[in-house]
């Protein structure tokens, strides 16, 4: 049974006339008659009945009609499907984020998708530090990483969304957040939270690196895996600790966020970067248009740089 000979019955019994039917579909009635023809042989049942003034269905003709036009629905939306996911314009994009990005870059990104990728759903993995998140997208199991550069993982394609400026994170009512700024050197002898040694933080780095010009290296108290569990100790009067600016809209109660201030530094702050990684071998046309996307509506770096606070 062909395709094109559904399409045929469907139009006369939609019709119920062979002329108009033939008309509908561009061809000669004689050919459409005999491809009919060739259907009820087929199935061994007689669809039409067929006088010289009118054709119509029969009863079994009557009930392939409607499984007909949920056929060929059917194989219409298939097509159309096809197509929309060949254009980038449908299917799932799995997109990894650290958990300061999910405070402010995540709900802009979001919103972008929903408004102009309608028939694009995300699934979304937040708390991934940069290692994990290569790992992910090296293995296929992540298309996109907001992540920390520098990426280590061979074939990993990323572009700057923002460079961010570390803020120190303080219980309420502690003498550091009644500052505009805090030095680095004012954080020795605190008790920091930070990312566990092992997750090879980006931030972690930056935040030893600060300390060690400043002549120090940061008394770690406790460990974590999770940018909202340190909000959290810290919260609790466990510790503090030293974040990218995002984590202001976190909007924790009984934190308080102040600029890190470092002198050795030209621009006077200690920064971060955050990316948009993907594998540079994915040719998948979801991916190129998501980051078009992104490009379009003014997402990377090198236009954000002012924007940043």
């Amino acid at each position: 049974m062909e395709l094109r000979h559904l399409r045929y019955f469907a139009a006369v019994a939609g019709t119920c006339h062979f002329g108009r039917a033939a008309e509908q579909l561009h061809m000669a009635q004689p050919p459409l008659s005999q491809a009919i023809r060739q259907l009820e042989s087929e199935l061994g049942v007689e669809l039409l009945t067929r006088t010289t003034r009118q054709v119509a269905l029969t009863d079994a003709g009557s009930v392939f009609h409607a499984d007909v036009r949920r056929i060929l629905a059917s194989v219409d939306e298939s097509v159309a499907r096809v197509r929309r996911f060949a254009q980038g314009a449908e299917g799932v994009l799995r997109i990894g984020l650290t958990g300061s990005a999910a405070y402010r870059q995540l709900p802009r990104m979001a919103r972008l998708v929903k408004e102009t990728m309608p028939g694009v759903d995300l699934e979304i993995h937040t708390e991934l530090l940069t290692p994990a998140q290569e790992s992910a997208l090296d293995e296929g199991r992540l298309d996109v990483g907001v992540l920390r550069p520098p990426t280590r993982t061979e074939g990993i394609a990323h572009r700057v969304i923002v460079r961010e400026p570390l803020v120190v994170v303080v219980p309420e009512g502690h003498w550091l957040g009644e500052r505009d700024a805090v030095p680095v050197e004012c954080l020795r002898g605190e008790d920091f939270v930070l990312y566990a040694a092992s997750s090879r933080s980006v931030v972690n780095d930056a935040v030893s690196r600060a300390c060690l010009t400043a002549g120090f290296y940061p008394h770690v108290a406790h460990e974590v895996h999770e940018t909202s569990t340190a909000l959290a100790l810290v919260s609790a009067g466990l510790g503090i600790t030293v974040m990218p600016d995002s984590v202001r809209s976190a909007a924790r109660e009984g934190v308080v966020c102040v600029p890190l201030e470092h002198p050795g530094s030209p621009v006077h702050g200690v920064f971060v970067e955050l990316a948009l990684a993907w594998r540079e071998r994915d040719t998948s046309p979801l991916l190129r248009t998501f980051l078009d996307v992104m490009a379009a509506h003014r997402i990377f770096g090198e236009q954000l740089l002012e924007e940043t606070p």
